[in-house]
């Protein structure tokens, strides 16, 4: 794809803005140095539209314009119940989960764990969560991202991923989580922005000039089958390529109907939105509960647009039967189809903008569990302020480094997104069922949340074996059902039927009620509840 001169220069400038403002933001007055909250948490001194901003474009990756697009591609709208949904889940987390986790005082969710069970418990998920992070997590973004620069510009895979931990890391190491949560808000007016201008030229396009709207409309006419947000066994089948060859798949096992709103859905938002260090971070980062309340309902209502950037272009690849292989290459193939000279830099931009957000926050967090609940905990207990910074900052690298190894590794999917999700998904029923046993039950023990996060992984694995044909969503519905089950059977005949002494007191941790923050959750629900009834 040819950029010109224009384009570079405003890459070069989104660039140069990103790793100034970070660095800008890293300074410290004369005569301080970083601590562990400055680094890890930003002095807890986020406003709301830093937290929600920071939300927003720590969770929007190449795994949405890449992968969410490609999944459009095959499926269609319907994958949008994992944003529309997303907010809803943005409003539970902020009313139950988050002033119970301010409460604490915090710095990470497996401290959270050994507050209300034990140190077993929080060792054993810390390590989860950097498994995850480090080998999914960012691995499939580096990949993900490099895969559109491959696509977009021609940039080989390797140099691609080279170039994106790069950037990532040189402001986002040094500044941690301040850094990165200021940058962010940049980042997210750039990728929304830029999103929404390429969501605009293709629907144009699509349209023979004839406007957004119209294009829009013609979209809904011509393709209806991808405008169904609850799908039916064989209802909707797509192409995709295993070993070489090319097999029919029933969307239906991507979103199983209405088990996607009742059913296991909910399980990965709860476990992504509620108990997610690299989320969190950013709400335990606010200067109050409010301003953390606030920043959650403010990315609730970006992640009602998000769709509108990620999804629909994918559908518009399809109905333009786009000359791609895999589901992945919708998105660079639309940018780079319909972005004309001069815009494509800004488009690039907002892709950009997306991947190295993601990947900075995951660095920040990988580096706040390992040096806070591994490094601190378990290995030096008498650690400085100065070496814990030095230990993150280690951690950092390392991790993206491993990541940048791996990343290549991911080139024979099709639709990435979906390999996330399903993978993800392994250890969050398990988790999520601890984490919501320990919120809101007081008689939950620390060896039965032990014994079922030993479990999680081997329970999801076997139901995958044994129940192949079942949708991995409501594979994660039945896994998270049997660990509360699980939980609560082990807790009764342990502690007889008596509330645990590191129960959480509900009471203690509710916080004051804010007309701002309920008017705000109204106004989601109402917007959320309307899409689903206009594209049922």
């Amino acid at each position: 794809m040819y950029f010109s001169t224009l384009d570079y220069v405003v890459f070069a400038l989104y660039g140069a803005v990103i790793i100034g403002l970070g660095l800008w933001v890293s300074r410290e007055k004369d005569g301080h140095e970083k601590n562990t909250s400055d680094y890890f948490l930003a002095g807890k001194s986020l406003p709301w539209w830093a937290v929600g901003a920071s939300l927003i474009a720590s969770n929007i990756s190449a795994e949405q314009f890449i992968g969410m697009s490609g999944s459009g591609f095959r499926v269609g709208l319907a994958i949008a119940s994992y944003e529309w949904m997303a907010a809803i889940t943005l409003l539970v987390i902020a009313y139950f989960f988050l002033p119970i986790y301010l409460e604490k005082g915090i710095f990470t969710m497996p401290q959270f764990l050994e507050k209300r069970y034990d140190s077993r418990v929080r060792t054993l998920l810390a390590v989860f969560w950097l498994l995850v992070y480090v080998f999914i997590n960012l691995t499939s973004v580096l990949y993900l991202g490099a895969l559109a620069l491959e696509g977009i510009m021609g940039v080989p895979l390797w140099t691609g991923i080279f170039c994106l931990a790069l950037f990532s890391a040189v402001y986002s190491i040094y500044g941690g989580l301040k850094a990165v949560a200021f940058t962010d808000v940049v980042q997210v007016v750039v990728l929304v922005g830029g999103g929404l201008l390429t969501t605009y030229l293709a629907l144009d396009a699509y349209g023979a000039g004839s406007g957004f709207l119209a294009g829009f409309m013609k979209l809904i006419n011509e393709v209806p089958g991808h405008f169904n947000m609850i799908l039916f066994p064989g209802e909707l089948t797509y192409p995709e390529i295993e070993a070489g060859q090319t097999v029919m798949k029933d969307a239906y096992q991507l979103l199983p109907g209405l088990g996607v709103l009742l059913g296991g859905m909910w399980v990965a938002n709860l476990f992504y939105w509620g108990c997610n260090q690299y989320i969190i971070q950013r709400a335990l980062a606010a200067k109050s509960i409010k301003e953390a309340q606030r920043g959650l309902a403010f990315a609730g209502y970006l992640k009602l647009l998000l769709p509108l950037i990620v999804v629909i272009p994918g559908i518009v690849a399809y109905a333009l039967n786009a000359p791609i292989e895999r589901g992945d290459q919708a998105y660079p193939w639309l940018l780079a189809t319909y972005v004309g000279p001069g815009l494509r830099g800004l488009a690039f931009a907002a892709l950009a903008a997306a991947i190295v957000s993601s990947l900075a926050s995951m660095m920040n967090s990988t580096a706040t569990i390992f040096t806070m609940d591994l490094y601190k905990n378990l290995i030096d207990k008498e650690a400085s302020e100065r070496k814990l910074v030095k230990v993150g900052r280690i951690v950092g690298m390392v991790a993206i480094i491993i990541g940048a190894l791996l990343a290549p590794q991911l080139s024979a999917l099709d639709q990435a997104f979906q390999y996330i999700q399903e993978y993800t998904g392994f250890i969050s029923p398990g988790v999520l069922a601890i984490f919501m046993l320990g919120l809101f039950w007081k008689k939950a023990t620390p060896n039965a949340a032990l014994f079922t996060a030993l479990l999680s992984i081997p329970m999801s694995a076997g139901m995958k074996i044994l129940a192949p044909a079942v949708p991995f969503i409501n594979r994660m519905g039945y896994v998270f059902v049997l660990s509360v089950l699980l939980i609560v059977v082990i807790s009764l005949i342990e502690g007889k039927g008596k509330d645990h002494e590191k129960g959480v007191d509900l009471a203690s941790s509710r916080a004051e009620s804010d007309s701002v923050f309920n008017g705000l959750a109204f106004g989601i629900l109402g917007i959320t509840a309307a899409l689903y009834l206009i594209f049922w």
